[in-house]
């Protein structure tokens, strides 16, 4: 448990490995499936892997620079990646705990990983036929001891270590290393087996099991190979070399993050010593290079895809549903009557992508712009402006280019609208652009112009739309879709056109302008307090770390504001204090959606004001990208975002408290059992029968 006693704030890594351990408990429960469980363990690792090669390299470099680069809630990195090391192996030691148990209910389902030791004759002989007709093409050993200049090992990758002798000279060993190609075969094979049983083997195993057929030409007869994985420092550098385009700098940086130092090196803790010793010393590791110990297998970010065709149960997950005001009519005629308000994976998708449709093909439809942060790898949203363009509307995407580990398909992106005559937008200078917005513009019958579109709280992807908790808020309300038209001006015009965004009176942006308006907001909620009035609020968002918000909301709190948080991720805040008049609840979901939405209300003396946001209560969110905060002013979208916000409140199944210590303990309480994202399912749905049945939409 990390000593907090001292500090103001909990450090913001310490806060984030906290985070990802909820996501390990969600592996330990065992009330979830248990395909389920392994998903978990393989969003962990995930997880891992991305914490080790952004936030550890990040407190590296503070380190190497010294006193200049102490940055926000980071005043001494040294004393934070002790404290991350030994979380991590804590962490570590308790992820080994639940792979072992779920490896036993694996069996007790006649679900079996065989080794290449198990292997069954037939089994031997499958493995053998796959590895020479498939794989072996793409594998190509390094005999490292003969090697001047030690390879550069790929991130992401990860390595067989094989160390081969001859019994009769056992202390002549060889070492070489073979890239475990995962990318082109996946990492699972399935092996034929009887129809009770369903047997897999792991490409690293049946690599295993042909090395005396790859080594066959030194004549060995002993063979050992164990599992290791280098994760690098994935921060790309943007330098401010003006003659150089944004598209080489983000190119030359994608190359060389490949090269970037190693943050972590986890091995098999059976490896042999010497080869471990020699990896160590070749890699220029020390042991403050977080050296992580762990079993056999690696990377369980694949079992993310762990083989569903195996398991009995079906999967459970609910299929998302259409919004009843959108059943049978066009969606760009709906919300040029009304707001409609989508809650994503509840809803589904689809009617952003018809929007954009009727759009490309509307005569009417003059202009579409919208923003993409991250997009799916085929996907809808793209086409449909294509179409546009290829339909005579003038068409402008903002991309972002430095979108973290989304730059090349970005960039892939942004070739492809441009052969099509898409006006692409991708730099401003020193912020990326994280808002989603889409704004279209349409003739009316009188020659004059409408607007109309959506604000959301989340990606414009198909694929994590089915899987990220989010709300979008389709409108054409014109108040709105100005201020979303100033935000456009100003990303096609940044360097001059800050006034943009100074003249938005109702959406919100970032930088700057959201944070004002949230201290004003909650600077009101404070006097109502000191009058002894009602004064509260609900904040829901991914992550509170930026300590002036932080420092605001304990005012609030001391002055006997109602506060309410929902942060899923980093939580920065010592919400437990005596001082404060009324206590914080804060409370973390996680569950088997991800809670991705940013929802704010405030009691505002009983009117409440309600906003929609992009962005977290970051300071890189705040102050370096441009989001965009929007009002929600129907009162019957207003009472359905609070109701959801109080089914997640009323969570008691899987709601964390968020406590000074980071427990992560459970929230319990005497009442019925409620899961808020089941329940939130139902109240949405039953709102659509009721629709429907009444015909109200």
């Amino acid at each position: 448990m990390p000593e907090t006693s001292k500090r103001r704030t909990i450090a913001r890594d310490i806060s984030w490995l906290s985070f990802n351990a909820r996501v390990l408990q969600e592996a330990a429960d065992p009330t979830v499936p248990l395909r389920e469980r392994i998903r978990f363990l393989g969003i962990f690792s995930n997880n891992m892997d991305e914490f080790f090669r952004v936030r550890v390299a990040t407190l590296k470099r503070m380190i190497q620079l010294g006193s200049k680069a102490r940055m926000h809630l980071e005043n001494n990195p040294q004393q934070i990646i002790d404290e991350i090391q030994m979380m991590v192996l804590n962490q570590q030691g308790e992820f080994n705990r639940i792979w072992e148990e779920l490896l036993a209910e694996l069996n007790k389902q006649k679900i079996y990983l065989r080794n290449e030791k198990e292997l069954s004759p037939a089994q031997q002989q499958f493995v053998r036929n796959y590895y020479e007709e498939e794989v072996s093409a793409d594998i190509i050993p390094l005999m490292i001891e003969n090697i001047p200049a030690f390879p550069m090992l790929r991130d992401k990758s990860i390595y067989l270590a094989v160390v081969m002798w001859k019994k009769e000279n056992a202390f002549r060993k060889k070492y070489a290393l073979i890239e475990i190609p995962s990318r082109i075969y996946g990492r699972f094979k399935i092996l034929p087996s009887t129809r009770e049983e369903h047997d897999i083997i792991l490409l690293e195993d049946v690599i295993r099991f042909n090395l005396p057929d790859i080594f066959s030409y030194f004549g060995y007869d002993h063979y050992q190979s164990h599992i290791f994985k280098v994760t690098r420092d994935a921060e790309i550098d943007l330098d401010d070399d003006l003659s150089t385009s944004i598209i080489q700098k983000i190119e030359k940086g994608v190359k060389n993050r490949r090269k970037g130092k190693p943050v972590r090196f986890v091995y098999d803790k059976e490896m042999d010593p010497g080869l471990l010793e020699y990896l160590v010393m070749r890699l220029n590791l020390a042991r403050r290079d977080n050296l992580i110990p762990g079993g056999r297998i690696h990377n369980f970010r694949h079992f993310m895809d762990f083989p569903d065709e195996v398991f009995k149960e079906k999967k459970h997950r609910n299929r998302p549903f259409d919004h009843p005001g959108l059943t049978d009519r066009r969606v760009s005629d709906v919300i040029l009557e009304k707001d409609v308000l989508l809650h994503f994976p509840y809803h589904s998708f689809l009617p952003l992508v018809d929007l954009l449709r009727e759009a490309a093909i509307d005569p009417d439809v003059t202009l579409i712009k919208i923003t993409c942060y991250r997009l799916a790898q085929q996907s809808k949203i793209i086409n449909a402006l294509i179409n546009a363009k290829r339909n005579g509307k003038e068409v402008v995407v903002m991309i972002e280019l430095r979108a973290r580990f989304e730059e090349e398909a970005n960039i892939e992106w942004k070739n492809r609208l441009e052969e099509e005559g898409v006006k692409v937008l991708m730099e401003i200078p020193h912020m990326k652009v994280h808002s989603k917005l889409c704004l279209i513009r349409k003739r009316a019958k009188d020659n004059s112009n409408l607007q109309y579109g959506f604000v959301s709280t989340g990606n414009l992807n198909e694929k994590t739309a089915k899987i990220y908790g989010d709300h979008c808020l389709l409108t054409s309300n014109q108040k709105i879709m100005a201020d979303v038209n100033r935000i456009f001006h100003f990303l096609e015009q940044p360097r001059a056109g800050l006034h943009f965004l100074r003249d938005c009176r109702y959406v919100l942006p970032s930088p700057h302008f959201v944070k004002k308006e949230m201290i004003r907001l909650i600077d009101e909620e404070i006097k109502q307090a000191k009058k002894k009035k009602p004064a509260s609020m609900i904040l829901k968002m991914n992550s509170l770390s930026d300590e002036t918000m932080i420092a605001k909301l304990e005012e609030a709190a001391r002055a006997g504001v109602q506060i309410k948080l929902i942060v899923r991720g980093i939580f920065c805040m010592l919400s437990e204090n005596k001082k404060h008049l009324k206590p914080i609840r804060a409370i973390s979901i996680i569950d088997e959606y991800l809670e991705h939405a940013r929802v704010w209300v405030f009691h505002n003396k009983g009117k409440e004001k309600v906003y929609l946001s992009s962005a977290d209560w970051m300071l890189r969110n705040l102050e370096h990208r441009v989001e965009a905060t929007c009002p929600v002013w129907n009162n019957e979208l207003k009472q359905e975002l609070i109701d959801i916000l109080n089914i997640q409140l009323e969570d008691n199944v899987k709601a964390r408290w968020l406590d000074n210590d980071l427990n992560n303990e459970y929230v319990r309480t005497s009442k019925k059992k409620i899961r808020s994202q089941v329940e939130t399912y139902h109240y949405l749905y039953k709102k659509t029968l009721t629709q429907l049945e009444t015909g109200s939409h």
